[in-house]
């Protein structure tokens, strides 16, 4: 399910857009699609504070007071280097500098079909382009995405697993076995409870790792291997 952020100080520009968007995506059979509307880029820059990889998609309107879409934009995509981000507007004064922040497509007011197809089917081709930058995982109806960068640590409790990065902690249910197939290269198994980020080991310490601002427990089981996992890659960076 695609979660869609639209951003335009007009409502009737955002009703209209969102209502052309469920038509393209039913045209495509994309499925189901929840959407999410601010009326500033204050608003959302807020949001997106505390709901950080929560949307796959944003749609910005370039003219808009105090912080406009192009400085939204640039504060969106210093946070997440890979959300993808599209313009629309009645002008085309800006169209050249949507690149300076990797804009995904520009599309005029009124969009039109086309356009809106060709955007869809190149946000699409950008999630499978950047599934080795990213970890996705589900809680309840919301999708996170979650650059892996940004990640420092899982943890499992159960059958509850939290992912602590540097911006958030997100909490889904999973097994930690099937996270660290899932994340691949570059994190490391130090307990039965915690898989970390190799880069994100500042430095090890006994039985123990730092990691950010807190130190995580080395098991006897995976201390050998998880050390000798940890010095190959930090000899390969």
């Amino acid at each position: 399910m695609l979660q869609i952020g639209i951003c335009d100080d007009n409502a009737g520009a955002r009703i209209a857009l969102r209502a052309a968007l469920e038509r393209a995506l039913e045209r495509r059979r994309s499925g189901e699609a929840v959407f999410f509307e601010f009326s500033s880029g204050e608003g959302l820059l807020r949001w997106m504070e505390k709901h950080a990889g929560e949307l796959s998609l944003v749609f910005l309107d370039i003219e808009m007071d105090e912080i406009d879409g192009m400085e939204t934009a640039r504060r969106l995509r210093a946070a997440d280097e890979g959300l993808p981000l599209v313009f629309v507007t009645g002008y085309t004064d800006y169209v050249f500098d949507g690149y300076s922040v990797g804009a995904l497509g520009y599309l005029m007011k009124p969009p039109q079909m086309e356009q809106l197809d060709g955007v869809l089917e190149r946000a699409a081709m950008a999630q499978l382009r950047d599934e080795d930058k990213v970890f996705l995982c589900r809680s309840g109806e919301t999708l996170y995405r979650i650059p892996k960068k940004s990640i420092l640590y899982f943890r499992s409790d159960r059958r509850q697993v939290s992912c602590v990065s540097t911006v958030r902690t997100y909490v889904f249910y999973g097994k930690l076995d099937e996270v660290e197939e899932a994340v691949g290269r570059g994190f490391v198994r130090i307990h039965q409870r915690y898989l970390v980020r190799a880069g994100a080991v500042e430095r090890i310490e006994g039985s123990q790792v730092l990691v950010g601002d807190e130190t995580l427990p080395v098991s006897r089981a995976c201390r050998s291997s998880a050390l000798a996992a940890l010095t190959r890659m930090a000899l390969e960076d």
